[in-house]
């Protein structure tokens, strides 16, 4: 069975990701997504891709290595 690809975190992933997380960054995720009117999976989708590349805005723009 092969695994199916996604373009974008699930919900169900982002909060796997986020139970994991210390209390604060999770705190500020959750705070981030508010202030933008996102949802917490797309926040937490765009705070890893930026920092693997400065220019992405999500996994799928992710180039690791471009913006630095």
């Amino acid at each position: 069975m092969q695994a199916k690809l996604q373009e974008q975190l699930s919900p169900a992933d982002a909060e796997v990701i986020l139970e994991r997380l210390p209390e604060r960054i999770r705190t500020a995720l959750f705070a981030r997504a508010t202030e933008i009117e996102y949802p917490i999976e797309a926040v937490v989708e765009m705070a890893i891709a930026s920092f693997l590349d400065t220019e992405a805005l999500g996994f799928a723009d992710c180039k690791p290595g471009r913006g630095q």
